[in-house]
C-alpha cells in the first residue's frame, strides 16, 4: 500500500509540474477535467448521479460547470453571477418537471456541488493566469500538501490534544499548528528562491509567509469538511481513481479551499 501510494503521489506531482508550468490551455483542460471527475464523485456520494447512467439533475450540474469554465476561459468572469442564477433555474426546472423523481436535498446538493468542487478548483487556473501567477500558483499546493505533511510529522512527534476527536481522531492541535508554521516556513523559503523573478517590489518573503500561513489554516478546514461529508455518508473515500489516495476529492479536498484563498490574497497583497 505504501509503495502504491508513493508511486501515485510521484505521478501526481509530475502531472502538476507539467500542467502548471505549461499553463494556458493545458492547465485549463486539466483543471476542467479534474473538476468534472470530482463533481461526479461528489454527486455519487450525495445520490445525485448514478454509476449506471447520468441523471438529468446531474446533467444540469455538468452543463453548468461547462458553462462556467467557458466564461472563465474567455475572460468573462463578470458574468459568473448570471451563470449561477441560470444553473439554479435549470436545476429547479428539472426538479419541478420530473417531480417527484428528486428530493429537495438532492437539488441543493447538485447546486452546491458545482460551486464546492468546480468553481473552487477553477481558481487553480485563475491564479496561474494572474501577473506573477506562474509563481503564486504554487502557494496553493504549499498551503495544502505542505501543511498536510508538516501537520502529520508534528502530530506524530508531539501531538497530544485532539483537534476534532469525533470527526478526525488522529488530528491534533499541535499538528495543526505545526502545519501552519511549516507551510509559512516553506512559503518563505520559496519566496527567497523566486523573488528575483517577480514583478512586485514588495517584501515577498513576508507576504508569501503570511499567505501560506492563512492558506494552511483554511486548508485544514477543507480537509475536515471533506471528512465530515464522508462520515455523514459512511464512506472511506470518494473514489478509487488514484491508487492509494482514493478519488480526486480525497486528494484535492484541501486544495478546493486554498485555491480561491490564494487567488484573493495574491490579488490583495501583490
Amino acid at each position: 500500500m505504501f509503495k502504491t501510494r508513493l508511486l501515485s503521489g510521484i505521478l501526481l506531482i509530475v502531472i502538476a509540474l507539467a500542467t502548471i508550468i505549461s499553463g494556458g490551455a493545458i492547465l485549463f483542460a486539466t483543471t476542467f477535467i479534474i473538476s468534472l471527475i470530482g463533481l461526479r464523485e461528489f454527486y455519487k456520494v450525495m445520490n445525485v448521479d448514478e454509476s449506471k447512467g447520468m441523471t438529468s439533475l446531474a446533467l444540469a450540474g455538468y452543463g453548468g460547470t461547462i458553462g462556467i469554465y467557458l466564461l472563465i476561459y474567455f475572460g468573462l468572469e463578470e458574468h459568473l453571477l448570471e451563470a449561477a442564477i441560470g444553473i439554479l433555474v435549470v436545476m429547479m426546472f428539472v426538479y419541478v418537471f420530473t417531480f417527484p423523481k428528486y428530493q429537495s436535498i438532492q437539488v441543493m446538493s447538485a447546486y452546491f456541488g458545482v460551486f464546492y468542487v468546480a468553481v473552487m478548483l477553477s481558481y487553480i487556473y485563475r491564479t496561474r493566469m494572474l501577473t506573477d501567477g506562474a509563481f503564486l500558483v504554487w502557494l496553493i499546493f504549499i498551503c495544502s500538501w505542505g501543511c498536510d505533511t508538516c501537520a502529520y510529522c508534528v502530530g506524530m512527534l508531539i501531538g497530544k490534544h485532539k483537534m476534532a476527536p469525533k470527526l478526525s481522531p488522529k488530528k491534533s492541535v499541535e499538528g495543526a499548528i505545526g502545519g501552519i508554521v511549516g507551510a509559512a516556513i516553506i512559503g518563505g523559503i520559496y519566496a527567497l528562491v523566486v523573488t528575483k523573478y517577480l514583478t512586485t517590489t514588495r517584501n515577498t518573503i513576508i507576504i508569501f509567509m503570511v499567505i501560506s500561513a492563512i492558506g494552511a489554516m483554511i486548508s485544514q478546514v477543507g480537509d475536515l469538511a471533506a471528512s465530515a461529508i464522508k462520515r455523514n455518508h459512511n464512506i472511506k473515500d470518494y473514489g478509487t481513481l488514484i491508487p492509494g489516495h482514493g478519488g480526486i476529492l480525497d486528494r484535492f479536498d484541501s486544495v478546493i479551499f486554498t485555491a480561491p484563498i490564494i487567488y484573493f490574497l495574491g490579488t490583495m497583497f501583490l
